[in-house]
């Protein structure tokens, strides 16, 4: 709770005098070491989605997500040339740093420049990115891209309460966790409560700190296996 007080004996928050709405992300590439996380671009993404998407041996990655897999690459590469065309939610394609080729898809959302909040959403990792270090590279690139780059004040991740392991996920990329707002949304025809998650600029130097340490090469033996995991680096 602030200390601070105004006239009236009434507590209120931290005052901003200096505070100025901040820009709206760019359309530009965000280079790592293991991935790019570049604009959406249904001309040059699609066919890698697609094939990367169906290489799974199902469709449960599909279940919390507001739509599926469409049957034929021309069908999804009219999706995604409508969901490339938007500004909010802002698409990105997130691209394996070794084969060149587009593993998953992110985005950024509710962009609040006034209020300097930013939503980090319609995350879906194909199996050949899913649970490895490009996934974390690639979240790590778009929460400096808020913070450091664009001076944004809060970062935040919702997701189906249901969806154990983006939630999981959530906390593992340092994100603290605020509750859940009860039929929040309607979904493919059923209720979802939806889980909130937030990391803001104050935490966000340590957590920083944890996926640089992590994403280092060292932090890893031969095999691939991680030496410390990411959760241990912000708390020791």
């Amino acid at each position: 709770m602030s200390a601070r007080e105004n006239d009236f004996g009434q507590p209120i928050g931290p005052a901003l005098p200096d505070w100025r709405p901040r820009p709206l992300p760019p359309r530009t590439a965000m280079q790592g070491r293991t991935c790019r996380v570049e604009p959406l671009d249904a001309e040059r993404h699609a066919a890698d989605l697609f094939s990367a998407f169906s290489a799974a041996p199902d469709r449960r990655s599909w279940t919390y997500l507001g739509g599926t897999l469409p049957e034929t690459e021309g069908a999804y590469r009219a999706e995604l040339a409508a969901m490339a065309a938007g500004a909010d939610p802002l698409f990105q394609a997130i691209v394996d740093g070794q084969t060149g080729r587009a593993v998953g898809l992110a985005s950024y959302l509710r962009i609040d420049p006034a209020n300097g909040v930013i939503e980090v959403g319609h995350l879906h990792f194909s199996p050949a990115l899913a649970r490895r270090p490009a996934a974390t590279e690639a979240m790590a690139l778009m929460m400096a891209r808020a913070f450091d780059e664009l001076g944004y004040r809060r970062y935040e991740w919702k997701c189906d309460a249901l969806n154990a392991p983006s939630r999981a996920a959530a906390l593992r990329y340092g994100f603290t966790f605020e509750g859940v707002f009860r039929n929040a949304v309607v979904v493919k025809g059923r209720s979802r409560d939806t889980a909130w998650f937030s990391v803001t600029e104050a935490e966000w130097p340590r957590v920083r700190a944890a996926f640089r340490a992590w994403l280092a090469p060292e932090n890893f033996f031969e095999d691939g296996r991680q030496r410390r995991a990411l959760a241990d680096l912000r708390t020791g």
